[in-house]
């Protein structure tokens, strides 16, 4: 082989060098042997030196590829396990939303509920008597001497005389019932003013949110103005 070959010659200059010239052939083949053994030698340390480097290198290479790949597994992994956790969060967001939206409607239908049995009680009291006779008196007022019409509910036939005679308006009773208070119309100038409790029970439904706590009365105030608090 090359390697050999050059080896060989390597050794040869090596001995010629040397000047020993006066040794027998056994032992100028004993030297010889001996330089060229010794330059194997070297070489092949140098050789499987580097073939030792080599594979170092290859090894901390594919070790390298191996952490990069884990961490990239890793990554991946973190990121399935953050999108289903935000997955989750969302159908449970949801779920409280829909939960929370459920409660108010509940609350909702108990406040109005109990809005009508107040008023049932208030519409027992004196005083509505006189809040039904104040709110005539600011219709009668707004319209400014304008033909105007009064209607009651129903359910006031029996105070109807009365309030007629403490106002001087016309006054009739409404073919459908509005739950108490009063509507008034002014035909000239094509006005409907409602001042009917159907009306406030659906303007509070309509602006109605909870809290917490919350205490609801209502209270004639000393213009005789109904106040829900």
């Amino acid at each position: 082989s090359s390697y050999n070959k050059n080896s060989t010659v390597k050794a040869e200059k090596q001995y010629w060098k040397a000047g020993e010239h006066n040794l027998t052939i056994e032992e100028k083949l004993e030297h010889f042997e001996s330089l060229c053994y010794g330059d194997a030698t070297e070489r092949s340390n140098k050789m499987l030196a580097d073939y030792t480097a080599s594979l170092r290198s290859i090894l901390e290479e594919h070790k390298r590829d191996a952490r990069r790949q884990s961490d990239m597994q890793v990554d991946a992994e973190v990121e399935k396990i953050e999108h289903e956790i935000n997955k989750q969060l969302s159908i449970e967001q949801i779920n409280i939303k829909r939960e929370y939206s459920q409660k108010q409607e509940e609350l909702k239908t108990m406040l109005i509920s109990e809005l009508r049995n107040r008023l049932a009680l208030f519409m027992d009291s004196a005083d509505y008597q006189r809040f039904l006779e104040s709110e005539v008196k600011k219709a009668l007022e707004f319209a400014q001497d304008a033909p105007m019409t009064v209607y009651l509910d129903p359910s006031d036939e029996d105070k109807l005389n009365r309030i007629a005679l403490h106002t001087g308006a016309e006054i009739k009773l409404s073919d459908t019932t509005f739950l108490g208070g009063i509507q008034a119309v002014i035909p000239s100038k094509n006005i409907l003013i409602d001042n009917s409790f159907k009306t406030k029970l659906a303007e509070i439904s309509d602006k109605f949110q909870f809290r917490s706590a919350a205490t609801v009365a209502f209270i004639l105030n000393d213009k005789n103005e109904l106040l829900v608090c």
